[in-house]
């Protein structure tokens, strides 16, 4: 599919989703108006309300709280991921044992998690950088041991026909092959991490996205609680664009086709 054409198509998803939101609390079609309006507010009160947060300079140390907290938690819970996922997948004897608790692990409901943080580590930063990181690091590790497992084992004979030391099997195969499922993970983790920091705000915090939305539903006040939310969503779509980028430019030895989402 070209450039162009999808691009232009996924505007009209946009502009469809919009114009069926104007008419919903516009006009009596769908039910009555000032119901619909107070549980789904309206298109342009919500644009205004995220333009006076932008206007006043309000959203930005929210912004930067939050971005914060899931830049930690997606640096720390990746580089965690990388690291044990390539150890374990290079070990299977060691990865048997650990393999009922890992997935037990990943198996705890991260919402019952969060309140334990906040007991642990307060309610500063931490407490939601550790949450993010519960949701980060398991998207990562397992696709980073699937990602090493899954090394063609014809280039891996040959490289070690050829001599290559387990740090150039490191370098040359184990991590070109790990790299695609890395990036698939990252983009998937990247909108986690967000909802990690998120979520942790929601539930104790004094700034953040997460507390935003938090104020606005406290007030009733549904525009800004949708507002929060588009901002929360341009956020990481902007936050993927990036590591999209880096994909691009780390994997440039894929083909064309394989690069496209």
């Amino acid at each position: 599919m070209k450039r162009s054409l999808l691009v232009a198509l996924q505007v009209l998803v946009a502009v469809v989703v919009l114009l069926f939101w104007w008419v919903l609390t516009n006009t009596s079609l769908i039910g009555d108006v000032a119901r619909m309006r107070f549980f789904f507010s309206t298109p342009a009160d919500v644009f205004w309300q995220v333009v006076a947060w932008f206007r006043t300079g309000e959203i930005w140390y929210h912004l930067w709280v939050t971005l914060l907290e899931a830049a930690l938690a997606f640096v720390i819970g990746t580089v965690a991921a990388l690291v044990l996922g390539f150890w374990m997948a290079r070990r299977p004897g060691l990865a048997a044992v650990f393999d009922p608790y890992i997935k037990a692990a990943n198996a705890l409901p991260r919402v019952v998690l969060a309140p334990i943080f906040t007991l642990w580590f307060g309610l500063g930063i931490w407490s939601k950088v550790a949450l993010g990181f519960t949701l980060v690091f398991f998207i990562v590790f397992f696709n980073v041991y699937q990602g090493v497992k899954e090394v063609n084992r014809t280039v891996l004979e040959n490289a070690r026909m050829l001599g290559m030391s387990e740090r150039q099997l490191l370098r040359h195969v184990y991590l070109p092959s790990a790299l695609s499922w890395v990036f698939s993970s990252l983009h998937i983790s990247i909108g986690f991490a967000v909802v990690g920091a998120v979520v942790g705000e929601y539930l104790g915090a004094s700034a953040g996205l997460g507390y935003l939305i938090a104020q606005a539903e406290g007030m009733f006040d549904i525009a800004g609680v949708f507002a929060g939310m588009f901002v929360l969503s341009a956020f990481v779509l902007l936050i993927d664009w990036g590591v999209t980028l880096a994909e691009r430019r780390l994997l440039v030895w894929r083909p064309d086709s394989a690069q496209d989402h």
